[in-house]
């Protein structure tokens, strides 16, 4: 078993990442792999609409969007982690999100993230985090993908990794999430070894406000 943990912070040792390290080794120490990817320090855009990926399986701008979506083939459960701008998620990482998300299952390709359990985290000096979580997992709920929890809101707080630290109660939370993510991987896992898959699947109709 797997986890991916994306660090959406400019900083690749920052405040977000020194939470998702914590999860990272409640996971390990749970006998779940664990691997933290970052996004990168250059303004990540957002989905252009263009429509390239229903032809071509992948986003057409080939940055770190395709090489996190090949990773994310293997992997059984997310954390998508991000600093609080402006009382919201990061925008990199949204924008990251939008397109990974928009391009994911198109032209016959696997949908990597459906049934896969995600956790959001958020990461601020003082406050916006609720808001940050709320965006972040927007992208689960449309994507059949169960939420992990925690004890409380999965958050941090501090200006700088010194400060995250003395966050006890914060760090707490990680360990907690780390812990409640690696229970549900192997509670699907178990389910699978007696016969248990994912729920079908149909087509459905598309319909607009309009109609």
């Amino acid at each position: 078993m797997k986890v991916m943990l994306v660090n959406g912070s400019p900083h690749k040792t920052g405040c977000t990442n020194r939470a998702l390290e914590e999860i990272a080794r409640t996971l390990e120490d749970a006998g779940v792999e664990a691997e933290i990817f970052w996004i990168g320090a250059k303004p990540v855009g957002g989905c252009v609409s263009c429509g390239g990926c229903n032809t071509r399986g992948a986003c057409v701008f080939n940055d770190t969007v395709n090489e996190f979506r090949a990773k994310a083939a293997e992997a059984d459960g997310f954390v998508f982690g991000a600093p609080v701008h402006y009382a919201h998620a990061a925008g990199s990482l949204l924008g990251f999100m939008d397109r990974l998300f928009y391009a994911n299952g198109r032209a016959g390709q696997p949908n990597v993230f459906a049934h896969k359990p995600a956790a959001a985290v958020a990461s601020a000096r003082r406050a916006g985090t609720t808001a940050a979580l709320d965006d972040i997992q927007k992208f689960f709920t449309i994507s059949q993908m169960p939420i992990v929890s925690s004890r409380y809101w999965n958050n941090v707080h501090g200006n700088s990794v010194e400060e995250v630290e003395q966050d006890k109660e914060g760090l707490w939370t990680m360990r907690q999430l780390g812990r409640n993510m690696a229970w549900m991987l192997k509670c699907i896992e178990a389910g699978r070894a007696v016969g248990i898959e994912p729920p079908a699947q149909e087509a459905g109709t598309w319909t607009n406000f309009i109609h």
